[in-house]
């Protein structure tokens, strides 16, 4: 099982909260790249995040 998020389809992408999502502030991908994490990983995040050592998820996929 795994979570994929994928830049392009996040309505937030190019704006300000973009800039402090963990997608970009752990990775460095190409625009336009997915990135994919599985489960422990995606628990491992969340708990840095409660910690509050780095900034949360701020994907959010549009509907269209």
């Amino acid at each position: 099982m795994s979570l994929s998020i994928d830049c392009a389809t996040c309505v937030r992408q190019h704006t300000n909260t973009c800039d402090d999502c963990i997608v970009s502030f752990i990775t460095s991908r190409e625009p336009d790249e997915a990135v994919v994490i599985d489960v422990a990983e995606f628990a491992a995040m969340r708990r840095l995040q409660s910690a509050g050592l780095v900034p949360g998820l701020q994907h959010e996929t549009g509907t269209g």
